[in-house]
């Protein structure tokens, strides 16, 4: 846009500046073919060269500091004033000097100056005329008024321009900047969602494998061996989760190349212990390819419930369901563990109450585990719904729409 204003202002400038010259050398012929004898000739020429000469230096001041600039207006004023008086054809040169002034001054003070230009231009029309013509007396200020208005309305139609398109540079700027913040945020709270749902967790099942390794050591070695190797199996997945992360994120099970179902089965196939049997079951076919964002999210998601029945519901077995219609996808996961209840204190990763939850549903826990998940499937448009009661085990059921087949 901008180059595109330089390209309209110089192809002004240069109409105007060629308008200057033809009225001028008109002027001149006219004045030689009516006077060329006359006593003021010599005189008129000499005054017609000197303001072409100032003319043409115009551009040399047009970058110099502004008192430079005004003296030369004012020379080149003051030379065409001189040369009306013995020269009356040349009045019409004023119309080229109205751009000349309106581009040098400030509209206050380049009125008056129009004013003065017109009111002598009219002056030597009428001793031209030589009896007050109406025409004389009207056209050279109607036309003044015309250039001055439409001069002063395009310049204040491009300063308010100008300044809405360094409003709107400016709030693209802070808008990217806000964007950039909101993305850093979402991000991280991805990341914590991530770590959460693998590492921390697998350090979590360590940790309580290790102790049970710790206590049962002396009494039954052979268990506490099994507990030891089943810790030794979770680290071994937990580098290789974090070693994903460092390539791109993509969950291990999912990078192996097997698709949803597949990583569900390794998943429960790592969760199943001697005291908890994990199944998986698919109805229906799963979309192929599935979006891989959906396909993390179901993973993360199957990961963490499990980790929460693992370490909170004391079940003895638990199921994947995985059920695929055309236009989503739900994962269940069920337990037979202790459940809990409306007003039951909510410990680290378990569910508000018994009953149906939207994944923005009512009082969030402390833990992280059901809030990730209702986040996870908040970013891909998906529902949660959680149902359990004392002694009855626990439901979850997340479900993700997709686009229909």
């Amino acid at each position: 846009m901008a180059a595109a204003e330089r390209d309209d202002t110089r192809a002004l400038t240069v109409v105007m500046h060629t308008a200057f010259f033809v009225l001028l050398s008109a002027s001149v012929a006219r004045y030689l073919a009516r006077h060329a004898d006359g006593p003021h000739t010599p005189w008129v020429i000499a005054l017609a060269v000197l303001l072409a000469v100032l003319y043409v230096l115009g551009p040399a001041v047009g970058t110099r500091p502004a008192p430079r600039r005004l003296g030369w207006l004012g020379l080149v004023v003051a030379a065409w004033a001189l040369l009306v008086v013995p020269a009356p054809s040349f009045a019409w040169c004023a119309v080229p000097l109205f751009y000349t002034g309106l581009r040098t001054l400030p509209p206050r003070a380049a009125v008056p100056l129009v004013a003065l230009l017109t009111a002598l231009a009219v002056a030597a029309q009428l001793r031209l005329a030589g009896w007050p013509d109406p025409n004389v007396l009207l056209a050279p200020p109607a036309v003044a008024a015309v250039a001055t208005t439409v001069f002063v309305v395009m310049q204040r139609q491009a300063a308010r321009r100008d300044a809405l398109i360094d409003d709107l540079v400016r709030t693209r700027r802070e808008l990217a900047a806000t964007e950039r913040r909101e993305g850093t945020l979402a991000e991280r709270e991805r990341l914590a969602r991530e770590i959460h749902d693998t590492l921390a967790q697998g350090l979590s099942s360590q940790r309580m494998l290790l102790q049970a390794a710790d206590r049962l050591w002396d009494t039954t070695p052979g268990t506490a061996r099994d507990h030891v190797r089943t810790a030794a199996a979770i680290a071994e997945r937990s580098l290789a989760e974090a070693r994903r992360f460092v390539h791109d994120l993509t969950p291990a099970d999912l990078a192996e190349g097997g698709g949803l179902l597949q990583a569900l089965h390794a998943v429960a196939e790592r969760e199943t212990t001697p005291s908890l049997t994990v199944r998986v079951h698919c109805e229906g076919s799963p979309p192929d390819p599935l979006p891989a964002p959906v396909e993390s999210a179901l993973l993360r998601i199957a990961q963490g419930a499990l980790a929460n029945v693992r370490e909170h519901a004391a079940a003895t077995t638990a199921a994947l369901t995985l059920t695929c219609l055309d236009d989503q996808i739900v994962l269940d996961v069920t337990d037979d563990g202790r459940g809990f209840g409306p007003r039951s204190p909510a410990g680290p990763g378990t569910a508000p109450s018994a009953a149906s939850d939207p994944a923005a549903g009512a009082a969030e826990p402390r833990g992280h585990g059901l809030p990730a998940i209702r986040a996870r499937l908040r970013q891909l448009g998906g529902t949660l719904t959680v149902e359990s009661a004392p002694g009855e085990g626990t439901a979850l059921s997340a479900a993700v729409p997709l686009e229909p087949r």
